[in-house]
């Protein structure tokens, strides 16, 4: 199937640690209660109503050219460097003492960071690479539309913002002119298993939940150019330009019961300001294609290896006839970690599957 469309602070901010604190509290990886998309049979329901919102504001013209980095904290870095390694084929870019930065394959960066002991893996941030870029009016631009970006730059020619979405999360706009050593650091912690030998070939989705999905996915695709694929009613799944895809989901703005509990529209305090005071967003789990993929073996090779194999065709088929076709199992530091059989050539599988239809169709 052809494409349809064409450095973080060292310091822990104390959100940061109170997010941190209650996912231990929770002590259940954050992504486990997460399903596909709750209209996906309830086509036209009140709750699932896909008619667009206006837009939170115009467009900047700007296109996602890459991916800058995924930031986690985590309680032991080198322990889920050391996994990720021997599981995913990443390897090691540097090693900074309190943080690690991984190649995900050729998808990007992945940044670890130190996080309180014992605590499970959460993802803390993540940052685009943007087109045209000039830092001024990339400034300019970002105000104009009231928010409030932060110059990080280090000094050797990369260049960033930082700001943050609609529900607070923080969200990193660069030039991506980050500084790359010339060959791979080498791994302090010990391989947990052999290595698999798969490699990470695509960003098959990031799980972002939201406040308000409608307002967030008008956020991300006017400010960074992303495209839509459908609206289920509770989700939407964007195309990152050629980095991956993202399915942002949470709250329907137009179901009559959106803020008043239940799940269906955020709780209390849920609307479609830009404070995150009360708005909540999470990266609920990441899923990325692996090459080689045979639906046995890679579900044999996870057990080997001592780890959970959860299938996940988002449809309910059985693995074997479903279109889309992957498994999640647990990182060392207690992250929800799918990995799919979907390559960018076949990046349309998941939300051509899920896709509600009116019915009779």
């Amino acid at each position: 199937m052809k494409n349809p469309v064409p450095a973080p602070d060292d310091i822990i901010s104390r959100r940061q640690w109170l997010w941190l604190a209650a996912i231990t509290a929770v002590g259940a990886p954050i992504g486990a209660a997460v399903a596909q998309g709750r209209c996906m049979r309830r086509f036209g329901a009140p709750g699932c109503d896909t008619t667009a919102i206006a837009p939170v504001f115009d467009k900047t013209g700007w296109k996602t050219t890459a991916l800058d980095s995924i930031t986690m904290l985590v309680g032991d870095p080198r322990q889920e460097a050391a996994f990720y390694a021997a599981l995913m084929g990443w390897t090691l870019r540097s090693d900074a003492g309190d943080s690690l930065t991984m190649d995900m394959g050729d998808r990007g960066p992945m940044i670890l960071k130190q996080g309180p002991a014992g605590t499970r893996a959460v993802v803390d941030s993540f940052g685009f690479v943007i087109e045209p870029w000039n830092a001024k009016t990339v400034e300019a631009e970002l105000r104009r539309r009231g928010l409030a970006p932060v110059a990080e730059n280090d000094g050797a020619g990369y260049e960033s913002f930082r700001i943050n979405d609609p529900d607070g999360f923080p969200l990193v706009l660069s030039n991506g002119k980050r500084k790359r050593p010339s060959s791979p650091a080498k791994l302090s912690s010990p391989a947990p298993f052999e290595s698999t030998g798969w490699k990470t070939v695509w960003l098959d989705h990031i799980s972002f939940s939201v406040t308000n999905y409608k307002h967030s996915v008008s956020f991300y695709t006017n400010l960074l150019g992303w495209t839509t694929t459908y609206d289920e009613g509770s989700q939407n799944e964007c195309l990152i330009g050629e980095v991956g895809d993202i399915i942002i989901r949470g709250g329907n703005p137009l179901d009559p019961q959106f803020g008043r509990g239940g799940g269906r529209g955020g709780g209390r305090g849920a609307d479609s300001s830009a404070s995150g005071a009360t708005r909540r967003a999470r990266i609920d789990h990441i899923s990325f294609g692996i090459a080689p993929w045979d639906t046995d073996k890679v579900k044999a090779e996870l057990e080997r290896r001592g780890l959970r194999a959860r299938v996940d065709t988002s449809t309910g088929d059985e693995i074997h006839v479903a279109a889309f076709k992957s498994y999640h199992t647990t990182t060392p530091n207690g992250y929800d970690l799918q990995i799919s059989a979907v390559t960018h050539d076949t990046r349309l599988t998941l939300p051509t599957a899920v896709r509600p239809k009116p019915p009779g169709h």
